[in-house]
């Protein structure tokens, strides 16, 4: 037992030591912060290392279940994409299975077991988990804090039992024992030129990755050179039965978070001024879209998941206001329209300029093999589990 957590401990003391020496070139205040931040960086590091290693030897149980599992994430904090791929394999899954989303429903007010209706709220379920019920209303959506309690109650559903369920922001969940796992990289933010909280953004040690099944570069350029794919594809040094995969984030039409909002042309938005405003982790990508199709940009940018206040939406309209244009609007992400339009404090003035972008993942290559790879997957499984049940 004490091996199995060593080993664990041992590697991400490893790694913490290998990224500073590693460091090629630093300021006196980056190795100043970098010094004072590797002890922490050391503590984190030991405490997940423990945590996993007592999964490792049984002392923390995680729960198999007799219904696919399939689970959705990352091992860096911020957006890497969970959302659309989450959306991707609903709308994969639930044409040939009834599919089930389970999320832990983050920064929503309530607490517990709720399974999701057309009334449900993003202040009840959170934010992300409303936007994938708004889109799909006849998939079947949980959440709870406790995945393995929200798996068992659904399972339960005579009706509604799923036949396959989706695990969202999951990866490092351990509780469940998935039959699938997809990691999520972000191109911006690699993981293996990564380090450990709090000197870099992995909630992990590299060697996570080696845990998923499928690996998706998500964000990249639809223009990435073959030479980039082949530098990416030997930096991850993925194992063979990982399959990698390489996506980049499709925009569609501008849709208003309010019905009183005009339809815009294309000419119009091309000669307008744009104020992005975002609560998200990783605003980068969405910025240099809304930059690409508008005249100029202003950005105005909160923490991920914010809530806004009547303060914030006093500096937006004052951000808005100083936009010096006849042709000028707000666009937002659908993430953050999905709470604005619920939202009685946002201000009536700007409700006609405001406008949110959808956005989807699309595969550069190998669409799919990556579609057939999930569906033989769960075929395969639940063929597999009704015949052992058959011979109990």
């Amino acid at each position: 037992m004490k091996n199995a957590i060593l080993v664990e401990t041992h590697g991400c003391a490893s790694l913490i030591i290998k990224d500073i020496l590693r460091n090629k070139i630093m300021t006196t205040k980056s190795l100043f912060r970098d010094i004072i931040m590797a002890p922490l960086s050391w503590i984190y590091g030991l405490v997940v290392g423990i945590r996993n290693g007592m999964f490792n030897i049984g002392l923390l149980k995680s729960t198999k279940f007799d219904i696919p599992v399939i689970v959705v994430g990352n091992i860096t904090a911020g957006g890497t994409g969970k959302t659309p791929v989450t959306e991707y394999l609903v709308k994969l899954l639930s044409e040939k299975f009834r599919t089930a989303v389970v999320s832990r429903g983050y920064k929503r007010k309530t607490s517990g077991y709720i399974l999701s209706t057309e009334k449900s709220t993003p202040d009840q379920i959170g934010d992300e988990p409303y936007q994938i019920k708004r889109k799909y209303p006849n998939v079947v959506l949980a959440v709870d804090e406790k995945r393995v309690r929200a798996i068992k109650k659904l399972s339960d559903e005579g009706s509604i039992r799923p036949e396959v369920f989706v695990l969202d922001d999951a990866y490092q969940h351990r509780y469940v024992t998935p039959d699938i796992s997809i990691l999520l990289v972000d191109y911006n933010n690699m993981i293996y030129e990564d380090r450990l909280l709090p000197l870099g953004r992995l909630r992990e040690p590299l060697k996570a990755k080696d845990k998923a099944q499928i690996v998706i570069v998500t964000k990249c350029p639809k223009d990435i050179t073959p030479m980039e794919l082949r530098v990416i594809t030997m930096n991850l040094s993925l194992y063979p039965y990982q399959t990698l995969f390489f996506s980049y984030m499709e925009y569609g039409e501008l849709q208003p978070v309010f019905p009183n909002a005009k339809k815009l042309s294309d000419e119009h938005l091309k000669e307008s001024t744009a104020l992005s405003l975002t609560g998200i982790a990783s605003p980068t990508t969405f910025e240099e879209y809304v930059r690409s199709m508008t005249a100029g940009i202003k950005t105005i940018n909160f923490s991920d998941h914010h809530k806004l206040t009547l303060k914030d939406y006093n500096k937006v309209s004052e951000m808005f206001a100083e936009i010096d244009s006849n042709k000028k609007i707000i666009l937002t992400t659908e993430k953050d329209a999905v709470k604005m339009m619920n939202d009685e404090a946002f201000p009536s003035a700007l409700k006609e300029f405001i406008y949110y972008i959808p956005m989807n993942i699309k595969f550069l290559k190998d669409e799919e093999s990556f579609n057939n790879l999930i569906i033989n997957f769960v075929t395969k499984n639940r063929s597999m589990r009704n015949t052992k049940s058959m011979f109990k």
